[in-house]
């Protein structure tokens, strides 16, 4: 699924959420965070030490912090998460420089969130301000929002054609990926060197090109073809997907460059300033 208010940004560290639209609550990955707060090689390691270390954190976490679902290396998993209150609490057990500016950052999401129920186009303008901080040209970004566009209309398609279930979602997206690239998405990450980063936000302006056109092709064969159900939808995506091929291998033998590429925006790796927890 890709859903921009699926993941949020704190000083270039990707943080999972998830908004519970009924109780009007934020809930973010404590994997995530505590990455972000101590840049730690193993934030999931780091979380276990920290609550033997801390037995009082260890029996809040475990009566207070749910499994909630939450997007994993391209598929749905459940995910150790905590509200804002939760998230607090955990926080004043790490000691590090960034706790105080990490409050302020989740004071601020809470609020952007309830703006963008209101007005959804903040959400893009936002998007668009993050990706100009990370240092994206103007042409890159408008490709990018122009790509999301139409993986929305693809995913809008595929809900009226009966595919309900996240799986079915990820599965259909991976067939399409793979037809074009000749690589799964998980393939197309581990080439350029990506974890639980979103892969689009690390294309080549190129290959944000070609994935639009094997979407767009999608969305027109099946609905050329009223396809419905996950059979007649996957064969659609597998076709939608060489149409792209295509046009890619025809672009590849003129220019003898490779469109698909292992280069990624991550920001350089920076020497981890925090100690570790030790037994």
């Amino acid at each position: 699924m890709e859903n921009s208010k699926s993941l949020a940004v704190f000083e270039n560290k990707q943080i999972r959420r998830f908004y519970d639209e009924d109780t009007e609550t934020w809930y973010f990955s404590v994997v995530d965070i505590i990455e972000a707060l101590t840049n730690s090689v193993n934030p999931t390691d780091y979380l276990k030490k920290l609550r033997r270390r801390d037995i009082e954190l260890g029996a809040y976490i475990g009566t207070n912090c749910p499994q909630v679902e939450m997007l994993t290396h391209g598929k749905k998993r459940k995910t150790l998460a905590g509200n804002v209150k939760d998230i607090f609490r955990i926080i004043q057990s790490i000691p590090s420089p960034k706790a105080e500016p990490f409050k302020q950052w989740l004071a601020k999401v809470g609020y952007e969130r309830m703006q963008e129920i209101h007005d959804p186009s903040l959400g893009m303008d936002r998007a668009r301000e993050n990706w100009q901080k990370s240092g994206r040209s103007e042409k890159w970004i408008q490709q990018r929002m122009t790509g999301q566009e139409t993986r929305n209309k693809l995913t809008d398609y595929w809900k009226e054609a009966g595919i309900k279930e996240q799986d079915e979602f990820a599965m259909l997206t991976n067939i399409i990926h793979k037809e074009w690239t000749d690589l799964t998405v998980k393939q197309h990450k581990q080439l350029k060197g990506l974890e639980s980063q979103n892969l689009r936000d690390h294309m080549s302006e190129a290959e944000l090109i070609f994935t639009a056109l094997a979407e767009l092709s999608t969305r027109q064969i099946a609905d050329s073809e009223k396809a419905k159900g996950l059979t007649k939808n996957a064969k659609a995506s597998k076709n939608g997907g060489s149409v792209a091929k295509n046009a890619r291998k025809e672009l590849e033998a003129k220019t003898g460059k490779s469109v698909i590429t292992d280069e990624n925006f991550l920001p350089p790796s920076r020497e981890r300033d925090h100690p570790q927890i030790k037994d």
